[in-house]
Protein backbone atom coordinates (compact mmCIF):
# COMPACT_ATOMS: atom_id res chain seq x y z
CA UNK A 1 0.00 0.00 0.00
CA UNK A 2 1.27 3.45 -0.70
CA UNK A 3 2.44 5.54 2.41
CA UNK A 4 -1.08 7.83 1.81
CA UNK A 5 -3.05 5.04 2.57
CA UNK A 6 -1.51 3.92 5.78
CA UNK A 7 -1.92 7.69 6.95
CA UNK A 8 -5.53 6.98 6.38
CA UNK A 9 -5.62 3.95 8.85
CA UNK A 10 -6.24 4.62 12.34
CA UNK A 11 -3.38 3.49 14.72
CA UNK A 12 -4.75 0.82 17.48
CA UNK A 13 -4.69 3.93 20.53
CA UNK A 14 -6.87 6.43 17.99
CA UNK A 15 -9.36 3.49 17.89
CA UNK A 16 -9.42 2.48 21.35
CA UNK A 17 -9.58 6.35 22.59
CA UNK A 18 -12.30 6.91 20.39
CA UNK A 19 -14.34 3.78 22.18
CA UNK A 20 -13.97 1.61 19.47
CA UNK A 21 -13.93 -2.00 20.52
CA UNK A 22 -10.73 -3.84 19.19
CA UNK A 23 -11.12 -7.45 17.94
CA UNK A 24 -8.03 -9.22 18.17
CA UNK A 25 -7.57 -12.29 16.28
CA UNK A 26 -6.93 -16.25 17.68
CA UNK A 27 -4.30 -18.60 17.95
CA UNK A 28 -1.32 -19.78 15.78
CA UNK A 29 1.06 -22.09 17.04
CA UNK A 30 -1.56 -24.33 18.08
CA UNK A 31 -3.50 -23.99 15.11
CA UNK A 32 -0.78 -24.30 12.41
CA UNK A 33 0.56 -27.38 14.88
CA UNK A 34 -3.09 -29.34 14.30
CA UNK A 35 -2.80 -28.68 10.41
CA UNK A 36 0.83 -29.95 10.30
CA UNK A 37 3.09 -26.78 10.38
CA UNK A 38 4.32 -25.76 13.61
CA UNK A 39 6.08 -28.82 15.84
CA UNK A 40 4.95 -29.51 18.97
CA UNK A 41 7.45 -29.07 21.87
CA UNK A 42 9.21 -25.42 20.90
CA UNK A 43 6.68 -24.57 18.68
CA UNK A 44 8.93 -22.20 16.82
CA UNK A 45 7.51 -20.11 14.04
CA UNK A 46 9.60 -21.36 10.97
CA UNK A 47 6.58 -21.86 9.32
CA UNK A 48 6.49 -17.96 7.69
CA UNK A 49 9.40 -19.00 5.42
CA UNK A 50 8.73 -22.68 4.98
CA UNK A 51 5.07 -22.96 4.59
CA UNK A 52 3.75 -18.94 3.82
CA UNK A 53 0.64 -20.08 2.44
CA UNK A 54 -0.71 -21.69 5.08
CA UNK A 55 0.47 -18.72 7.92
CA UNK A 56 -1.13 -16.33 5.46
CA UNK A 57 -4.70 -18.27 5.07
CA UNK A 58 -5.16 -18.08 8.96
CA UNK A 59 -4.44 -14.87 8.92
CA UNK A 60 -7.33 -14.02 6.12
CA UNK A 61 -9.66 -16.29 7.95
CA UNK A 62 -9.03 -14.40 11.08
CA UNK A 63 -9.41 -11.20 9.17
CA UNK A 64 -12.31 -12.44 7.36
CA UNK A 65 -14.08 -13.66 10.33
CA UNK A 66 -13.82 -9.57 12.02
CA UNK A 67 -10.18 -9.29 13.49
CA UNK A 68 -8.66 -5.51 13.54
CA UNK A 69 -5.52 -6.57 14.74
CA UNK A 70 -3.54 -9.32 12.59
CA UNK A 71 -0.24 -10.57 14.75
CA UNK A 72 2.77 -11.23 13.31
CA UNK A 73 3.66 -15.35 13.35
CA UNK A 74 6.69 -14.71 15.76
CA UNK A 75 5.82 -16.19 18.93
CA UNK A 76 9.13 -17.51 20.25
CA UNK A 77 11.61 -16.28 17.24
CA UNK A 78 14.14 -15.12 19.59
CA UNK A 79 17.58 -16.45 18.22
CA UNK A 80 17.90 -18.27 21.39
CA UNK A 81 14.94 -19.95 21.44
CA UNK A 82 15.28 -20.91 17.56
CA UNK A 83 18.89 -22.37 18.72
CA UNK A 84 17.36 -24.04 21.32
CA UNK A 85 14.66 -25.91 19.44
CA UNK A 86 16.69 -27.20 16.99
CA UNK A 87 14.06 -27.21 14.34
CA UNK A 88 15.74 -24.63 12.26
CA UNK A 89 19.44 -25.01 10.94
CA UNK A 90 19.16 -22.71 7.79
CA UNK A 91 16.69 -20.05 8.54
CA UNK A 92 17.53 -16.94 11.42
CA UNK A 93 15.22 -15.18 13.46
CA UNK A 94 15.66 -11.78 11.59
CA UNK A 95 14.64 -13.70 8.24
CA UNK A 96 11.35 -15.02 10.20
CA UNK A 97 10.54 -12.09 11.60
CA UNK A 98 10.91 -10.10 8.06
CA UNK A 99 8.68 -12.31 6.17
CA UNK A 100 6.32 -12.93 9.19
CA UNK A 101 5.67 -8.82 9.29
CA UNK A 102 5.26 -9.36 5.06
CA UNK A 103 2.98 -11.65 5.52
CA UNK A 104 0.96 -10.18 8.06
CA UNK A 105 1.17 -6.98 6.67
CA UNK A 106 -0.09 -8.47 2.84
CA UNK A 107 -3.27 -9.77 4.60
CA UNK A 108 -4.17 -6.90 6.95
CA UNK A 109 -4.61 -4.12 4.00
CA UNK A 110 -7.02 -6.53 2.20
CA UNK A 111 -9.58 -4.65 5.38
CA UNK A 112 -8.61 -2.56 7.57
CA UNK A 113 -6.72 -4.19 9.89
CA UNK A 114 -3.59 -3.18 11.84
CA UNK A 115 -0.19 -5.06 12.43
CA UNK A 116 1.48 -6.08 15.85
CA UNK A 117 4.62 -7.12 15.66
CA UNK A 118 4.57 -9.80 18.56
CA UNK A 119 7.54 -10.60 21.03
CA UNK A 120 7.36 -12.73 23.88
CA UNK A 121 9.23 -14.54 26.70
CA UNK A 122 13.03 -15.78 26.07
CA UNK A 123 14.82 -18.43 27.28
CA UNK A 124 17.46 -16.24 28.37
CA UNK A 125 15.34 -14.76 31.15
CA UNK A 126 14.98 -17.99 33.28
CA UNK A 127 18.58 -19.35 32.73
CA UNK A 128 20.14 -15.92 33.14
CA UNK A 129 17.83 -13.20 34.43
CA UNK A 130 20.02 -10.98 33.25
CA UNK A 131 18.34 -7.18 31.98
CA UNK A 132 21.23 -6.34 29.77
CA UNK A 133 20.91 -10.11 28.14
CA UNK A 134 17.09 -10.01 28.06
CA UNK A 135 17.09 -6.48 26.47
CA UNK A 136 19.37 -7.43 24.04
CA UNK A 137 17.33 -9.79 22.73
CA UNK A 138 14.45 -7.63 22.76
CA UNK A 139 16.45 -5.18 21.35
CA UNK A 140 17.20 -7.55 18.14
CA UNK A 141 13.72 -8.54 17.52
CA UNK A 142 12.48 -4.70 17.65
CA UNK A 143 14.87 -4.13 15.22
CA UNK A 144 13.80 -6.17 12.71
CA UNK A 145 10.37 -5.44 13.14
CA UNK A 146 10.99 -1.38 12.39
CA UNK A 147 12.66 -2.61 8.89
CA UNK A 148 9.27 -3.63 8.27
CA UNK A 149 5.71 -1.81 8.01
CA UNK A 150 4.22 -2.50 11.76
CA UNK A 151 1.60 -0.52 13.73
CA UNK A 152 2.31 -1.31 17.15
CA UNK A 153 3.89 -4.00 19.50
CA UNK A 154 2.69 -6.40 21.70
CA UNK A 155 4.43 -8.47 23.89
CA UNK A 156 2.59 -11.52 25.36
CA UNK A 157 3.02 -14.99 26.82
CA UNK A 158 5.33 -13.74 29.47
CA UNK A 159 4.99 -15.31 33.35
CA UNK A 160 7.54 -13.02 34.82
CA UNK A 161 6.38 -9.33 35.11
CA UNK A 162 10.01 -8.44 35.33
CA UNK A 163 10.44 -9.57 32.15
CA UNK A 164 7.62 -8.10 30.69
CA UNK A 165 9.23 -4.42 31.80
CA UNK A 166 12.21 -5.10 30.39
CA UNK A 167 10.56 -5.35 27.01
CA UNK A 168 7.87 -2.79 27.48
CA UNK A 169 11.04 -0.40 28.20
CA UNK A 170 12.82 -1.54 24.71
CA UNK A 171 9.54 -1.50 22.39
CA UNK A 172 8.71 1.99 23.59
CA UNK A 173 11.86 3.23 22.79
CA UNK A 174 11.04 3.01 19.00
CA UNK A 175 7.91 5.84 19.58
CA UNK A 176 5.22 3.11 18.84
CA UNK A 177 2.19 1.85 20.70
CA UNK A 178 2.84 -0.91 23.32
CA UNK A 179 0.20 -3.59 24.93
CA UNK A 180 1.70 -6.12 27.25
CA UNK A 181 -0.26 -9.27 27.96
CA UNK A 182 0.78 -11.65 30.64
CA UNK A 183 0.22 -15.18 30.83
CA UNK A 184 -0.94 -15.82 34.61
CA UNK A 185 -3.54 -16.60 36.92
CA UNK A 186 -5.82 -15.01 39.11
CA UNK A 187 -2.89 -15.78 41.60
CA UNK A 188 0.02 -13.46 40.15
CA UNK A 189 3.32 -14.06 38.15
CA UNK A 190 5.86 -16.99 38.97
CA UNK A 191 7.13 -14.87 41.49
CA UNK A 192 4.05 -14.38 43.25
CA UNK A 193 3.44 -10.72 42.38
CA UNK A 194 -0.48 -9.95 42.02
CA UNK A 195 -2.21 -9.25 38.90
CA UNK A 196 -3.11 -5.37 40.51
CA UNK A 197 0.67 -5.15 40.98
CA UNK A 198 1.44 -6.43 37.38
CA UNK A 199 -0.47 -4.18 35.58
CA UNK A 200 1.09 -1.26 37.62
CA UNK A 201 4.48 -1.65 37.04
CA UNK A 202 3.55 -2.26 33.35
CA UNK A 203 1.71 0.94 32.98
CA UNK A 204 4.33 3.04 34.88
CA UNK A 205 7.30 1.29 32.48
CA UNK A 206 5.17 2.86 29.70
CA UNK A 207 2.76 -0.26 28.31
CA UNK A 208 -0.43 1.98 26.23
CA UNK A 209 -2.44 -1.65 26.33
CA UNK A 210 -2.00 -4.32 29.30
CA UNK A 211 -3.82 -7.54 30.17
CA UNK A 212 -3.27 -11.13 29.76
CA UNK A 213 -3.40 -13.56 26.90
CA UNK A 214 -3.31 -17.46 26.66
CA UNK A 215 -2.62 -20.40 30.03
CA UNK A 216 -6.40 -20.31 31.23
CA UNK A 217 -10.13 -19.73 29.70
CA UNK A 218 -11.96 -16.76 29.32
CA UNK A 219 -13.90 -16.37 32.21
CA UNK A 220 -10.64 -16.60 34.51
CA UNK A 221 -8.82 -14.15 32.17
CA UNK A 222 -11.49 -11.56 32.78
CA UNK A 223 -11.30 -12.14 36.44
CA UNK A 224 -7.40 -11.58 36.38
CA UNK A 225 -7.90 -8.57 33.92
CA UNK A 226 -10.59 -7.56 36.82
CA UNK A 227 -7.45 -7.37 39.39
CA UNK A 228 -5.54 -5.57 36.59
CA UNK A 229 -7.99 -2.52 36.35
CA UNK A 230 -8.53 -2.25 39.94
CA UNK A 231 -5.06 -1.91 40.86
CA UNK A 232 -4.84 0.65 38.17
CA UNK A 233 -8.12 2.48 39.62
CA UNK A 234 -6.71 2.38 43.24
CA UNK A 235 -3.23 3.89 41.94
CA UNK A 236 -4.99 6.58 39.78
CA UNK A 237 -3.13 5.17 36.78
CA UNK A 238 -4.99 5.14 33.49
CA UNK A 239 -4.55 2.53 30.07
CA UNK A 240 -6.20 0.18 27.50
CA UNK A 241 -7.42 -2.92 28.75
CA UNK A 242 -6.65 -5.99 26.77
CA UNK A 243 -8.00 -10.21 26.53
CA UNK A 244 -6.53 -12.94 24.12
CA UNK A 245 -7.61 -16.00 26.34
CA UNK A 246 -6.76 -19.76 25.83
CA UNK A 247 -9.56 -21.15 23.87
CA UNK A 248 -10.24 -24.32 26.02
CA UNK A 249 -11.81 -24.69 29.20
CA UNK A 250 -9.48 -24.57 32.64
CA UNK A 251 -11.68 -25.38 35.75
CA UNK A 252 -8.81 -26.14 37.41
CA UNK A 253 -7.41 -22.86 37.75
CA UNK A 254 -4.34 -23.71 38.40
CA UNK A 255 -1.13 -21.77 38.87
CA UNK A 256 0.73 -23.07 36.39
CA UNK A 257 -2.23 -22.69 33.59
CA UNK A 258 -2.49 -25.28 30.85
CA UNK A 259 0.51 -26.80 30.37
CA UNK A 260 0.56 -28.41 33.15
CA UNK A 261 -2.76 -30.16 32.85
CA UNK A 262 -2.34 -33.74 31.66
CA UNK A 263 -4.43 -33.64 28.09
CA UNK A 264 -1.62 -30.46 27.20
CA UNK A 265 -0.57 -30.50 24.19
CA UNK A 266 -2.44 -33.68 22.28
CA UNK A 267 -5.66 -34.08 24.04
CA UNK A 268 -7.12 -30.60 24.67
CA UNK A 269 -10.10 -31.11 22.25
CA UNK A 270 -12.70 -32.00 24.63
CA UNK A 271 -12.23 -28.97 26.77
CA UNK A 272 -13.06 -26.65 23.78
CA UNK A 273 -14.82 -23.38 24.12
CA UNK A 274 -17.85 -23.68 21.58
CA UNK A 275 -18.69 -20.57 19.95
CA UNK A 276 -21.48 -19.60 22.11
CA UNK A 277 -19.48 -20.19 24.97
CA UNK A 278 -17.07 -17.07 22.88
CA UNK A 279 -20.51 -14.60 23.04
CA UNK A 280 -20.73 -15.19 26.79
CA UNK A 281 -17.03 -14.25 27.35
CA UNK A 282 -17.03 -11.47 25.00
CA UNK A 283 -19.69 -9.67 26.59
CA UNK A 284 -18.11 -10.50 30.00
CA UNK A 285 -15.02 -8.94 28.94
CA UNK A 286 -17.16 -5.96 27.29
CA UNK A 287 -18.81 -5.69 30.64
CA UNK A 288 -15.79 -5.44 32.41
CA UNK A 289 -14.62 -2.58 30.54
CA UNK A 290 -11.87 -4.69 28.62
CA UNK A 291 -11.79 -3.05 25.01
CA UNK A 292 -9.14 -5.13 22.68
CA UNK A 293 -10.93 -8.74 22.62
CA UNK A 294 -9.12 -11.48 21.03
CA UNK A 295 -7.92 -15.31 21.62
CA UNK A 296 -4.76 -17.34 21.68
CA UNK A 297 -4.33 -21.05 21.63
CA UNK A 298 -7.53 -22.47 20.53
CA UNK A 299 -9.01 -19.73 19.10
CA UNK A 300 -10.24 -21.20 15.85
CA UNK A 301 -11.31 -17.97 12.86
CA UNK A 302 -15.02 -19.20 13.85
CA UNK A 303 -13.78 -18.46 17.87
CA UNK A 304 -13.09 -14.49 16.54
CA UNK A 305 -16.49 -14.51 13.91
CA UNK A 306 -18.40 -15.08 17.51
CA UNK A 307 -16.98 -12.09 19.54
CA UNK A 308 -17.64 -9.99 16.33
CA UNK A 309 -21.23 -11.33 16.30
CA UNK A 310 -21.89 -10.88 19.99
CA UNK A 311 -20.46 -7.53 20.32
CA UNK A 312 -22.02 -6.11 16.57
CA UNK A 313 -24.16 -3.77 18.25
CA UNK A 314 -21.56 -1.80 20.00
CA UNK A 315 -18.81 -1.86 16.86
CA UNK A 316 -21.86 -0.86 14.06
CA UNK A 317 -21.25 -4.13 11.65
CA UNK A 318 -20.79 -7.71 11.27
CA UNK A 319 -18.21 -9.43 10.00
CA UNK A 320 -17.68 -10.68 6.34
CA UNK A 321 -17.95 -14.30 7.73
CA UNK A 322 -21.34 -14.07 8.91
CA UNK A 323 -22.57 -13.68 5.59
CA UNK A 324 -21.97 -18.00 6.30
CA UNK A 325 -23.89 -17.85 9.86
CA UNK A 326 -27.37 -17.16 10.58
CA UNK A 327 -26.79 -15.55 14.29
CA UNK A 328 -27.96 -17.75 17.12
CA UNK A 329 -28.41 -20.55 14.91
CA UNK A 330 -30.71 -18.66 12.71
CA UNK A 331 -30.45 -20.54 9.73
CA UNK A 332 -31.03 -23.69 11.06
CA UNK A 333 -34.59 -22.62 10.64
CA UNK A 334 -34.26 -24.07 7.07
CA UNK A 335 -33.51 -27.65 7.96
CA UNK A 336 -35.73 -30.55 7.02
CA UNK A 337 -35.66 -32.03 10.08
CA UNK A 338 -38.46 -30.44 12.78
CA UNK A 339 -35.83 -31.38 15.58
CA UNK A 340 -33.49 -29.42 14.20
CA UNK A 341 -35.41 -26.14 13.00
CA UNK A 342 -36.26 -26.58 16.66
CA UNK A 343 -33.11 -25.24 17.52
CA UNK A 344 -32.94 -21.91 15.36
CA UNK A 345 -32.76 -19.87 17.99
CA UNK A 346 -30.65 -18.16 21.31
CA UNK A 347 -32.46 -19.42 24.15
CA UNK A 348 -31.50 -23.16 22.70
CA UNK A 349 -28.17 -22.50 22.39
CA UNK A 350 -27.45 -19.98 24.90
CA UNK A 351 -28.88 -23.01 27.42
CA UNK A 352 -27.46 -26.16 26.26
CA UNK A 353 -25.05 -28.47 28.41
CA UNK A 354 -23.07 -29.84 25.68
CA UNK A 355 -22.45 -33.56 25.91
CA UNK A 356 -18.79 -34.40 26.18
CA UNK A 357 -19.74 -38.09 24.61
CA UNK A 358 -16.92 -39.52 26.95
CA UNK A 359 -18.65 -41.50 29.43
CA UNK A 360 -15.84 -42.89 31.24
CA UNK A 361 -13.93 -39.27 31.95
CA UNK A 362 -13.57 -36.61 34.47
CA UNK A 363 -14.66 -33.18 34.12
CA UNK A 364 -11.65 -31.82 35.52
CA UNK A 365 -8.17 -33.18 35.76
CA UNK A 366 -5.17 -33.09 38.57
CA UNK A 367 -2.53 -30.90 37.30
CA UNK A 368 1.14 -32.34 37.58
CA UNK A 369 2.14 -28.69 39.74
CA UNK A 370 0.57 -25.48 40.49
CA UNK A 371 -2.29 -26.65 42.45
CA UNK A 372 -3.66 -22.94 43.86
CA UNK A 373 -3.62 -23.14 48.05
CA UNK A 374 -5.23 -19.63 48.83
CA UNK A 375 -3.46 -18.96 51.51
CA UNK A 376 0.12 -18.68 49.72
CA UNK A 377 -0.66 -15.48 49.12
CA UNK A 378 -3.13 -14.11 51.89
CA UNK A 379 -3.09 -10.42 50.36
CA UNK A 380 -4.42 -11.32 47.40
CA UNK A 381 -8.12 -12.63 49.31
CA UNK A 382 -10.05 -9.22 48.52
CA UNK A 383 -9.78 -9.89 45.17
CA UNK A 384 -10.53 -13.59 45.36
CA UNK A 385 -14.08 -12.96 46.29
Amino acid sequence: SSPMENKRRKGILERLNAGEVIVGDGGYVMQLERRGYVKAGHWTPEAAIEHPEAVRQLHREFLRAGANVIQTFTFYCSEDKLAISGNVTNITGAQINEAACDLAREVANEGDALVAGCVSKTPCYVKSRSETEVKAIFKKQMDDFLKKDIDFFIVEFVDHVEEALWAVEVLKSSGKAVGATLCISPHGDMDGVPPAECAIRLVRAGADIVGVNCHLDPLTCVRTVKMMKAGLDNAGLKAHLMIQPLGFHTPECNFGGYTSLPEYPFALETRALTRWDVHKYAREAYNAGICYIGGCCGFEPYHIRAIAEELSAERGSLPAASEKHGLWGAALDMHTKPWVRARARREYWENLLPASGRPKCPSMATPSWGIWKPSQHLELQPFLQ
